[in-house]
């Protein structure tokens, strides 16, 4: 065994892709769905969907935040790693996407187990009492990330898991002159996140990189 890492290419993400599970036909079906009605296409991708279904399943969550659902996707597949009973709480700021995500979340397989908060997650997420979830994932605004992060740290109790997304800034972390406005925002979380002593953390080198840690 080495110290030095096997660098990844895209030759190895696309052999990892092709041996993990993938989409179903429904989740398949949402994406074209939110295509066609003009939403981004920037959700997890279904390997780094399939990691945090495991992780989920491994710590036992029952109560999971999510900051950022746009079209639904990783709302619903989190709810399906969780045992009956379980919930996400996902929270959407603009209309267009809450409604499509609520329409699909409706008809999915696990409608029950999402709970579709509508709002400014500034404003919402103080209102969850603290110690009240046992994962979150952060997948919205990055300029919103360190206020995120803040609020639940209080609201995910001990031991609980933390998932952010994007920590590789689109593909642009270590450009020169970034061109996507948040890249910066991306940077500076990074490093709060690195020397946040009350998260043990790392960083998964998957789709654009996936912030993974425990609350100790």
């Amino acid at each position: 065994m080495s110290d030095s890492p096997t660098l990844v290419t895209a030759q190895h993400f696309q052999y990892l892709m092709e041996r993990t599970r993938g989409d179903d036909p429904s989740l398949k079906e949402l994406k074209q769905a939110a295509k066609a009605a003009g939403i981004p296409s920037i959700w997890v991708n279904p390997a780094q969907a399939s990691f945090m279904q495991i992780l989920l399943k491994l710590s036992g969550a029952m109560e999971v935040v999510d900051v950022g659902t746009l079209a639904g996707y990783s709302a619903i597949t989190m709810a399906r790693a969780l045992p009956k009973g379980g919930r996400v709480c996902t929270l959407e700021l603009v209309k267009k996407h809450a409604d499509f995500a609520r329409a699909w979340i409706e008809k999915s397989d696990v409608a029950d187990k999402i709970e579709l908060f509508e709002g400014n997650a500034r404003e919402i997420l103080p209102t969850f009492e603290t110690n009240s979830a046992d994962a979150c994932f952060l997948d919205a605004d990055k300029s919103g990330y360190e206020f995120y992060l803040k609020e639940c740290l209080r609201i995910v109790g001990k031991g609980g898991l933390f998932m952010v997304d994007n920590a590789f800034a689109f593909g642009e972390l270590f450009a020169d002159k970034p061109t996507d406005p948040e890249t910066p925002a991306v940077r500076r979380f990074n490093e709060i996140m690195a020397k946040e002593h009350r998260i043990h953390s790392v960083i998964v080198p998957l789709g654009d990189g996936c912030w993974v840690g425990i609350k100790e």
